[in-house]
C-alpha cells in the first residue's frame, strides 16, 4: 500500500478534499503535526511522497518556529531519495526557499480567489492544464519571487506564479486544491489565528464555487498522482523480526 508523510503547520489545515481522493486510490498517509510536537519524518524511504501543506506562519519567521529550518532539511532528505514532493500554500514557499527563491513578507496574507492561466512551460503540462481557465483560491503567508532558470507552470490574472516544478517529481502550489468551505471556517474558529482582512468574502466566494472546486480538485489530484507518479509504490526497506535468545537451548 502506497503511504504518504503530510506534513501539517496549524490545527485547522489538512488534506481537506484530498483525503477522499487519496483513500479512493488506496494511499495512506500519516500526519507529522510540527506545529505541536517539532516532529518531521526522518527517514524518506519509509514513504512514498512527502505532502506540505499550509500555515498560517511566513517561511521567514525562523525566530518563532524554530522547526522551518529543519523543516528545508526534511524537504532535502525527500529530495535526495527521488520521492515526490508536493507543496500547497506555505508549503510551496519552502519548496521555492529550497530553490533559493527570494521570500517576501508582504503581502503576509496573500489570499484571493483568481482564474488560473497555463504558462508557455505549462502548455502540455497535465497539472497546468488541469487549472487552465479554471476558479482557484490562493492563499500563501507572503510571496516568492522564483530563482532564475525556474518558469511558472501556472499564473494568475495579474501574471503572478502559482505553481511551479523545479524539477521531476516536485511541485509547488499557492493555490489551494484542499481547501473547502470547512476548513476556512475551522481557520476563522481557530484561538488567536490572524486572518486575511477579505476571509468573509472568500468564505462566500468558496460557498458559491464549491461544486466547481471540488470537480478542480479531482482534476489536479489526477494529474499529480499521473504526473508524479504517485501511484507506483516506491521501494521500501525491508522490516526484519528479531529473534532473542533466551539461551533455553543452550
Amino acid at each position: 500500500m502506497k503511504h504518504f508523510a503530510v506534513v501539517q503547520h496549524s490545527y485547522s489545515e489538512f488534506l481537506g478534499i484530498v483525503e477522499s481522493q487519496l483513500e479512493k486510490r488506496d494511499i495512506g498517509f500519516s500526519y507529522f503535526r510540527v506545529f505541536l510536537s517539532n516532529e518531521l519524518p526522518g527517514n524518506a524511504l519509509t514513504f512514498d511522497a512527502l505532502f506540505l501543506l499550509g500555515g498560517p506562519m511566513s517561511p521567514l519567521e525562523t525566530d518563532k518556529y524554530a522547526w522551518l529550518t529543519q523543516e528545508l532539511n526534511t524537504i532535502a532528505i525527500f529530495r535526495k531519495a527521488k520521492r515526490p514532493v508536493v507543496g500547497f500554500g506555505l508549503g510551496a514557499l519552502l519548496l521555492a526557499q529550497y530553490e533559493g527563491a527570494e521570500l517576501h513578507l508582504e503581502p503576509y496574507h496573500n489570499a484571493y480567489f483568481t482564474t488560473a492561466h497555463a504558462t508557455d512551460v505549462g502548455r502540455n503540462d497535465p497539472l497546468a492544464q488541469a487549472v487552465d481557465g479554471a476558479q482557484v483560491m490562493v492563499w500563501s503567508p507572503g510571496t516568492a519571487t522564483l530563482p532564475e532558470g525556474i518558469e511558472p507552470l501556472v499564473v494568475d490574472d495579474e501574471g503572478r506564479w502559482i505553481a511551479f516544478r523545479p524539477e521531476e517529481g516536485v511541485v509547488g502550489l499557492l493555490f489551494r486544491p484542499e481547501m473547502k468551505p470547512g476548513l476556512i471556517e475551522d481557520i476563522l474558529m481557530e484561538e488567536d489565528r490572524e486572518t486575511p482582512e477579505n476571509i468573509g468574502e472568500l468564505l462566500g466566494q468558496a460557498r458559491a464555487l464549491w461544486p466547481e472546486m471540488q470537480k478542480t480538485t479531482d482534476r489536479v489530484i489526477v494529474a499529480l498522482v499521473r504526473e508524479l507518479s504517485l501511484m507506483t509504490e516506491k521501494r521500501k526497506p525491508r522490516v526484519f523480526a528479531l529473534k532473542v535468545d533466551t539461551g533455553d537451548d543452550v
